[in-house]
């Protein structure tokens, strides 16, 4: 070949393909809820707190880093399956301090704050960091939040999707694999756009919806999506409106509050942890049409229920997957005019 035609496949080449993005250079510092974290080099021995860091660093195509996992809500994506059974599970909910340091990790990535912070169920993060272990705090957990208030925190802020693609940009960076990062972020971005479009098209804005997560006892008040956090993102980003009004991140509200809203769909919460009576979603549907209250909604007696991966509730991966599934359920789900 000659040098000539070696250029212009060259040319060719780079004009077709998206530029390679930089390597890392250590060491690397990266400030994380307003922590700053420094890497000497990529981790090698990464135990995560929360199904999401799990499956983001999976997703990253990094499993060979990952030696210990804990806090699952369902069961692992199938196409990390087979790397991820050959990976210990510390806990299935809340993991001990002294089994994740006991695996001598290099990185503890961890999904919300409630779990390693300031009243950290497994530890604080200057727990872990005298031992020279870097905790990575999910960015949607902490950003536009204050998780000293509720169970589960109360949004200052409104979750913004780009707080999702800096974690994965950040994973990326900090192990040098920049390139499957963005690949992902570019591919989410798209269906993202997609399953907006289809809204649109479809007459969202009729439609309204309550996200029900669990519930300490099928008699008491549900865990439901307030009106800030990830599920309600799905419903603006899709024109759709949470009849739920409460800064909460899952506040509980009275099945006679949300029965007097009268939401034009259900959203439930399907996982594979038992910790509440109300993980189960079967058992959530038998709830849903005996009760008296429950029973007259609308959403329950035309079977506008939407059963989703508690996972895809969160930010996660999974996220992109939920929001194409309530896309694709507006159609079905949009009043008569």
């Amino acid at each position: 070949m000659s040098l000539r035609r070696l250029s212009l496949l060259l040319t060719g080449l780079m004009l077709s393909s998206p530029l390679l993005a930089a390597s890392t250079q250590y060491p690397l510092t990266v400030d994380n809820c307003g922590v700053p974290l420094t890497f000497a080099q990529p981790p090698q021995k990464t135990v995560t707190i929360g199904q999401a860091a799990t499956e983001m660093l999976y997703a990253l195509g990094l499993s060979q880093q990952v030696i210990g996992t804990s806090l699952w809500f369902n069961d692992v994506l199938p196409q990390f399956k087979d790397a991820n059974d050959h990976i210990a599970r510390l806990a299935d909910n809340t993991p001990s301090f002294e089994s994740v340091t006991g695996k001598r990790p290099d990185f503890v990535p961890v999904q919300f704050e409630w779990m390693v912070g300031p009243q950290g169920a497994v530890g604080t993060r200057q727990q872990f960091h005298d031992l020279n272990i870097p905790t990575y705090i999910l960015p949607s957990d902490c950003e536009g939040k204050n998780n000293r208030v509720g169970a589960d925190g109360t949004r200052l802020a409104a979750f913004k999707v780009e707080t999702l693609y800096k974690t994965l940009a950040q994973l990326a960076m900090i192990f040098d694999v920049q390139d499957r990062g963005q690949q992902l972020i570019t591919g989410y971005q798209a269906r993202l756009a997609k399953a907006v479009e289809q809204a649109k098209t479809q007459g969202s804005h009729n439609v309204s919806a309550v996200f029900w997560f669990s519930s300490p006892d099928l008699n008491s008040d549900p865990f439901v999506a307030g009106r800030k956090g990830i599920p309600n993102f799905m419903l603006d980003t899709l024109g759709m409106r949470n009849v739920i009004d409460s800064d909460e991140e899952w506040p509980t509200v009275g099945w006679e509050t949300i029965a007097k809203a009268n939401p034009t769909i259900l959203v439930i919460a399907r996982m594979d942890r038992r910790r509440f009576p109300a993980d189960d979603h079967e058992k959530k549907l038998a709830f849903l049409t005996s009760d008296p209250v429950t029973r007259n909604m609308d959403a329950v007696k035309h079977d506008r229920i939407v059963i989703m991966d508690a996972s895809a509730m969160e930010s996660s991966v999974r996220l992109f997957d939920g929001i194409e599934q309530l896309g694709a359920a507006v159609q079905s789900a949009t009043p008569a005019p």
